[in-house]
């Protein structure tokens, strides 16, 4: 049985290369998560390394960041997804 969540390879033991891992990222990303309030995309669309990335998170309605958009930088390094990338905020965090 297949677990959800859980690529082939990854219940195979397969290490996946980072090229694939991340073009398959950047594919989700393009195509939108959830209900569109998370989106995400290649910095530069050049980036030949997947390198440098882009991401957007509108908050979340009924909550004091309702509707405001957050924009973050994330920084996928030659050892991806061995070692997780580094993720910050571009866009200023104002907690209530």
């Amino acid at each position: 049985a297949k677990l959800r969540g859980c690529s082939a390879a990854a219940m195979a033991g397969v290490v996946v290369p980072r090229s694939f891992r991340l073009m398959e990222e950047l594919e989700r990303g393009e195509h939108g998560i959830g209900d569109g309030t998370v989106s995400y995309g290649l910095a530069d669309g050049e980036d030949v390394e997947l390198a440098e990335w882009r991401g957007t998170i509108i908050g979340p309605g009924g909550t004091p960041f309702d509707s405001r958009i957050y924009c973050l930088r994330v920084s996928c390094g030659a050892r991806y997804p061995e070692f997780p990338p580094t993720v910050s905020f571009i866009t200023r965090i104002n907690l209530p």
